[in-house]
């Protein structure tokens, strides 16, 4: 019979045996809470761990980049919202409309600095103990290196020994004799290289505190001001702010200034024809309410430094004026509205409200197109962003704008929840909405007596940015570091020579051996070691390779 699935039997400790199986291994006991924590600490600050996290930084940083944030630009993100209604409340809850100030970034961001603090701080010590130590010894077999020389000279081996490290110490080696080696010297050079490793990953954590000082304690402020008009640098005069986790309102700079003059070319030939060539803006600001009044002209990329803070300008666009009247005759509304540019042609989108008008209130929405188009297929249009021949294009609301509930409400968009259009009796206005066509000096009444909009003229407007950065300054240092780190790592060459001096006992000559190596791939350390030899020899000899090997023998 088969004997298949029987235990096999075990000799016991009396020399008999049993059928009882062997017991299994014990198993391995669990981490302790210490243990754990310094498993989970070690790979925290490992080096692999840190190129991992500053690559989820990185890749954190793409949404920032693609989608448009509420900080920037907050018109934008309102306009995005409206065209992806089903991704908003998602990409709302992700925290992606404000990457930067997220709770997942700043999670990578921390693991990130702490990995690094990690990663510098034991290399530094290690650093510190290699400067302080001496060279390695003399190996045994100096013919065993990558590059040797073999050599004889008449000279006392004292004298030889002492030009050897006279010659080691010019080319920037640091030289050693121990007492154990007998006559020989040893040398060492290229410290620098990790030297510039440590500032290079120190560079990275210093520019991301820099970064970080500038989240904190910073702001950016976003305002557009008609031409003509001012600023002064206080909360309630922006449009949209950002302020950092630890702003403190009181910090804001008292700069104000008035936008005198707006300049812009646009390119009126070529591939490019419609795109601005140059655009500038002419300011007069003052630093405190109680300075002189300074000039300055306000361009791209070259902004007003004043204070510590940064005024930027960053667009431009058209405001109409207009003068709106009730159906009581009365000026319901008088002076410019911003619209905003939707294309490169700068057809620009806005609205205006007339709540003080009666017997009810006036709303107004549509296009202002500096160059006048139009086509069956295409409807209005602007055919140049140049103002050449400026048209209102709007649909008129009457009944209530909700102003008066205490809602905020945007100044680019009507809240139609309690308005009513127009109806057209005109069929060439394409539609049951009547919409009014506006020129400059042109006026337009309303039906059933509402009251009339007259389009008065164009003036323009600038978008300023106004933003102090307390930690640029710092993030410029580490990044200036990081260039100094990186060369140093790539061009300082960490190399290790030996000289050997004996005297021949039958020839009474003495005996040099010269030895190289390079502990960085690349270089030409022959050239180095025949240098080496040339000078030894006094200057005077040919460097000659007795004994040379072209690839390592052994490693020492």
């Amino acid at each position: 019979m088969s004997d298949v699935g029987t235990p096999p039997r075990v000799e016991t400790e009396a020399g008999g045996a049993s059928s009882q199986p062997p017991a299994p291994p014990p198993a391995p006991s669990a981490l302790s809470p210490v243990e754990l924590g310094r498993w989970a600490w070690r790979q925290l600050t490992s080096m692999r761990t840190a190129l991992v996290l500053l690559f989820l930084l990185a890749l954190a940083a793409v949404p920032g980049s693609v989608i448009p944030q509420r900080n920037i630009d907050a018109a934008k993100v309102i306009d995005w919202q409206q065209a992806h209604p089903a991704l908003t409340p998602v990409y709302d809850k992700l925290g992606l409309f404000d990457v930067y100030g997220s709770v997942w970034f700043a999670a990578v961001y921390i693991l990130l600095m702490v990995s690094l603090v990690g990663c510098v701080v034991p290399r530094l010590r290690l650093y510190w103990r290699a400067l302080r130590s001496r060279p390695p010894r003399v190996p045994r077999h100096l013919g065993r290196l990558p590059q040797s020389r073999r050599f004889e000279l008449d000279e006392d081996p004292e004298a030889v020994l002492a030009r050897a490290t006279a010659v080691l110490r010019r080319r920037r080696y640091r030289v050693s004799r121990p007492p154990e080696d007998g006559p020989a010297v040893s040398a060492e050079k290229g410290y620098l290289r990790e030297a510039g490793n440590l500032l290079f990953h120190t560079s990275v954590l210093v520019v991301l505190v820099g970064f970080a000082a500038g989240q904190l304690f910073g702001y950016k402020g976003g305002v557009i001001t008609i031409v003509g008009q001012g600023f002064s640098n206080s909360l309630s005069q922006y449009d949209d702010f950002d302020p950092g986790t630890l702003f403190n309102p009181d910090d804001l700079s008292p700069v104000s200034f008035t936008v005198d003059r707006f300049h812009v070319t646009f390119l009126t030939s070529g591939p490019e024809m419609g795109q601005p060539e140059s655009f500038d803006a002419d300011i007069t600001y003052r630093p405190n309410p109680g300075a002189p009044p300074h000039r300055h002209d306000l361009r791209v990329n070259h902004p007003l430094q004043v204070n510590g803070t940064s005024v930027f300008l960053i667009g431009h666009g058209y405001a109409p004026v207009v003068t709106v009247r009730d159906g009581h005759g009365r000026v319901a509304y008088r002076g410019p509205a911003v619209f905003l540019p939707q294309d490169s042609s700068f057809k620009s989108f806005g609205v205006i409200k007339a709540p003080d008008a009666s017997p009810q209130q006036l709303g107004f929405e549509g296009l202002f197109l500096p160059t006048y188009g139009f086509t069956m297929a295409r409807g209005p249009f602007s055919q140049f962003p140049d103002e050449l021949d400026p048209v209102l294009s709007l649909v008129p609301y009457h009944g209530n704008l909700g102003l008066d509930d205490g809602r905020p409400q945007s100044v680019y968009s009507l809240d139609k929840a309690h308005l009513r259009t127009y109806k057209s009796s005109d069929p060439a206005e394409l539609g049951p909405v009547k919409r009014i066509k506006l020129s400059v000096g042109q006026t337009v009444r309303l039906p059933q007596g509402d009251g009339s909009i007259r389009f008065d003229g164009v003036k323009r407007w600038v978008k300023i940015q106004v933003s102090h950065s307390p930690g640029k300054d710092i993030a410029l240092g580490g990044v200036l570091a990081g260039i100094l780190g990186l060369m140093l790592s790539l061009f300082v060459r960490p190399r290790r020579a030996w000289v050997r001096v004996t005297r021949e006992d039958g020839s009474g000559r003495t005996l040099v051996e010269l030895a190289g190596l390079d502990r960085s791939s690349g270089g030409d350390l022959a050239g180095e070691v025949d240098e080496l030899e040339r000078l030894v020899r006094g200057g005077s000899g040919q460097a000659g390779r007795q004994q040379t090997s072209e690839a390592p023998k052994e490693s020492t």
